[in-house]
């Protein structure tokens, strides 16, 4: 694949999920054709929306050979914190980031304001891991700790 070229024999399906609207490309690699299709999501089950925009894009599953998904609605539900309960568990010393962020202020240098976190701190669990700037494992995934962390 260093040549720049696919190893799939088919059509090439892009498909993205939002919160509004779901979005699918179709590529047929035999003719170079480019479909669109622009469908209503349905949140109750994002699946009929996915298979509504595949029949408007016309396309013939037996001749899908990859589909690439992709999905806004999480992104949408942390933004608008339209979230159900959760935990995160994090690499020991992340725990605050989420609350710490880029601590956009209302005043240039000002302390004050007022922070929700996204998931609150007693949420946040820390196991140990560490990874160096190349992805090169430092201290091993405690793997023992991520199951006492998740009970």
């Amino acid at each position: 694949m260093d040549s720049g070229e696919n190893s799939y024999d088919g059509d090439l399906i892009g498909v993205d999920v939002g919160g509004t609207f779901t979005d699918l490309v179709r590529l047929d690699q035999t003719t170079g054709a480019v479909r669109l299709a622009k469908v209503a999501s349905t949140l109750d089950n994002q699946a009929f929306g996915v298979m509504n925009a595949v029949a408007e894009a016309d396309s013939e599953l037996s001749r899908v050979a990859l589909v690439i998904h992709g999905t806004t609605t999480t992104t949408n539900a942390v933004l608008e914190r339209k979230l159900s309960r959760t935990g995160l568990i994090t690499t020991a010393g992340f725990r605050d980031v989420l609350e710490l962020g880029r601590r956009t202020r209302p005043q240039p240098y000002g302390m004050k304001g007022h922070f929700d976190p996204i998931i609150p701190r007693d949420l946040r669990l820390e196991v140990p891991e560490r990874m160096d700037y190349a992805g090169r494992v430092v201290t091993a995934l405690d793997e023992a700790a991520v199951r006492a962390a998740g009970e």
